[in-house]
């Protein structure tokens, strides 16, 4: 029997194998290592009624999100289907119904306010990137210099997610950001990495974009439920609000279908000049109808 470390080298090995994102690659991992902790067990010994015991820990005693418990549903998935080749009974680790709710999004001048208070001129950088150009947060770490195109005034987006390469939108206000972050920093990486972590050894983490924004929402007080993510809400939102063509800001997004990108028109604001119909009908002049306190 394998021991748990060896099964985890297998794992990493069968995640790059298949070309998954490296984001992916990270969770997936991430959540293999904290099932195999909680079980304390070896990997091998276990199966589905494991999975369903862990799941189910998640779920009433973690309390974590719905899309969370479906990440570490389908990394032990591939755990058990793939690097220990089992075949598993998916009917006994069925992943959770998701609830498509809609996101709250920022004003213009709330993002303006986290712009303003970001801590420092790296964090300012990144979130005007990641709004400005309507990046993922994976996007965002893994972009490299030569990707920010001034000349044709885009930012090149590098296998992005399902590995599609794209073009996004580079704004003049990004751009002199960027220039400023770049004389302040120096971000020297023999990969290129734009934006790199604390020692400068590689490039930024995923969580550590998300701790920055975290922190700075509080430091503002924005009541609203938001995380990094939103800033790429809002991006495909007020481009709408704009009147930019829904077909265009599915290409800066990168979306593979267009009901991904249509699912923003939920968020646009009303036009203060749209009536509702019963506004617009023909006021028909009678007596007014008897009050009746009974209902």
């Amino acid at each position: 029997m394998r021991t748990n470390e060896e099964v985890m080298q297998r794992m990493a090995e069968d995640l790059r194998l298949r070309g998954l994102a490296a984001g992916t690659q990270e969770d997936y991992i991430m959540h293999v290592k904290l099932f195999l902790s909680w079980a304390d067990r070896p990997a091998e010994s276990m199966g589905e009624e494991e999975i369903r015991a862990y799941l189910n820990y998640l779920i009433t005693e973690r309390k974590l999100a719905t899309s969370t418990i479906n990440t570490y549903n389908a990394a032990l998935r591939f755990l058990y289907a793939v690097t220990l080749n089992r075949n598993l009974n998916y009917r006994q680790i069925p992943r959770l119904k998701e609830v498509r709710r809609l996101p709250e999004i920022l004003t213009s001048n709330e993002i303006l306010s986290l712009f303003e208070n970001a801590g420092s001129l790296r964090n300012k950088a990144l979130f005007m990137t990641i709004y400005g150009a309507g990046l993922r947060v994976s996007e965002v770490c893994s972009l490299q210099i030569r990707d920010i195109d001034s000349e044709n005034m885009r930012i090149f987006v590098r296998q992005g997610k399902n590995g599609k390469d794209r073009y996004t939108l580079l704004s003049q206000s990004n751009l002199e950001v960027l220039r400023e972050y770049w004389k302040a920093y120096h971000p020297k990486h023999p990969n290129g990495w734009l934006f790199l972590n604390k020692d400068r050894s590689g490039k930024i983490s995923f969580r550590a974009v998300q701790d920055a924004f975290n922190t700075t929402v509080k430091r503002v007080a924005i009541p609203k439920d938001v995380s990094v993510h939103t800033l790429r809400h809002c991006f495909a939102t007020h481009l709408l609000e704009a009147g930019t063509g829904v077909c265009r800001i599915k290409q800066l997004l990168g979306h593979t279908h267009i009901q991904s990108t249509t699912f923003y028109l939920h968020l646009l604001n009303f036009d203060s000049k749209l009536k509702s119909p019963l506004d617009i009908m023909p006021k028909k002049r009678g007596r007014k109808p008897k009050v009746n306190n009974n209902g």
